[in-house]
């Protein structure tokens, strides 16, 4: 028998530079080693957009601001045990300094710039690649 769960809050944040987008690469679960955009759980009183900053500074050391909502993922916990959460992922569009430099810290292992193609080939959750196709569409006015 299967119990509901009330998924998590979660949010992330996207930052683009001349073609290419800041990843992190995860250190813990529930997508270590994958590479995903900086973001994590949400804190009591905290609202989605909030979680985007707060987690992007934490992980990349950027400061950013008018986060702007671009999707969101309800995103099942593993079936593999009743300990393994699921969450709502909120992803925000985020501005930030061109001269920032991301440090990676927190639960990220290291972080990077990477261009869409890149993107393809790393190990990243499914929520991430729909972000980017969508992203790279809106980037050269093609069609999703």
């Amino acid at each position: 028998m299967k119990i509901s769960k009330t998924p998590q809050p979660a949010s992330s944040a996207i930052i683009e530079r001349d073609g290419r987008y800041l990843l992190v690469l995860r250190s813990n679960p529930p997508s270590a080693d994958m590479y995903a955009f900086p973001g994590g759980r949400g804190e009591e009183g905290e609202t989605p957009a909030e979680t985007a900053l707060r987690e992007l500074f934490e992980e990349t050391g950027i400061r950013a601001e008018k986060p702007k909502l671009f999707a969101t993922y309800d995103l099942p916990g593993r079936e593999d045990g009743p300990g393994s959460p699921s969450f709502r992922l909120s992803v925000f569009k985020v501005k930030a300094d061109a001269t920032a430099i991301a440090v990676a810290s927190d639960d990220a292992a290291a972080v990077g710039w990477y261009t869409a193609e890149e993107i393809r080939t790393l190990p990243a959750p499914d929520s991430v690649r729909e972000c980017i196709r969508r992203l790279e569409a809106e980037r050269t006015g093609q069609d999703a």
